[in-house]
C-alpha cells in the first residue's frame, strides 16, 4: 500500500509541473517579458456581431478587447513580434463597437491615437491610424507588455497588448 501512495503522491508532483493552472500558457521567451500587471487576454474563439463585418461564416481570429469593450484588436499577426524578419507583419484590425450615443465632440478627428506605454518603464511611444479603427501595422520597439491608451472620434479606452522578441 506504502509504494500505491508514494505512486500517486509522485503522479500528481508529475503533474503539478505539467499544468500551466495560475501561470501564462505564453511561451517561455514571453513569460521572462511580461510582467504580471499585463492585462492581455487574446481570444481564439468566434468574433463579436459587430466586429465581424467582412469575415465570412464562424468568423474566428486571435483579438484582444479593450478594457471598455468598445474596441478589439483582431490579430493578424499573432503573435505580435518585436523586429519580425520573417511571417506575416505586426498587422491589426481595429474594429470599434459602434456608439450608442452620438460623439460627445463631433468635431473629434476619426484617426485612431495610440499612445503605448511599456509596463515597468518610461518608454512610451504613439502610433496613428488614419482614418480611425481599421487595418495597421503597428511595430513597437521593444518586447514586454504594452498599455494602450485608445483614442478616436471623441472616444478612448484602454488596452494591454504582449509583443514577444523577434
Amino acid at each position: 500500500m506504502r509504494s500505491w501512495g508514494r505512486l500517486l503522491l509522485g503522479s500528481v508532483v508529475l503533474l503539478a509541473g505539467c499544468t500551466t493552472a495560475g501561470r501564462s500558457a505564453a511561451p517561455p521567451s514571453a513569460a521572462a517579458v511580461t510582467p504580471t500587471a499585463c492585462a492581455t487576454r487574446v481570444e481564439e474563439g468566434r468574433l463579436p456581431d459587430w466586429a465581424d463585418a467582412g469575415f465570412s461564416g464562424d468568423a474566428r481570429a486571435p483579438h484582444v478587447f479593450s478594457a471598455k469593450g468598445d474596441m478589439v484588436a483582431v490579430l493578424f499577426g499573432h503573435p505580435l513580434t518585436v523586429d519580425r524578419t520573417e511571417g506575416p507583419n505586426n498587422k491589426i484590425l481595429w474594429v470599434a463597437r459602434p456608439a450608442a450615443t452620438p460623439s460627445p465632440d463631433p468635431s473629434a478627428p476619426a484617426t485612431l491615437v495610440i499612445t503605448a506605454s511599456l509596463d515597468g518603464t518610461t518608454t512610451r511611444v504613439t502610433r496613428t491610424v488614419a482614418g480611425g479603427p481599421g487595418p495597421s501595422i503597428i511595430d513597437l520597439p521593444q518586447a514586454g507588455c504594452w498599455h494602450l491608451d485608445l483614442r478616436w472620434s471623441g472616444r478612448t479606452d484602454t488596452m494591454d497588448l504582449v509583443y514577444l522578441p523577434a
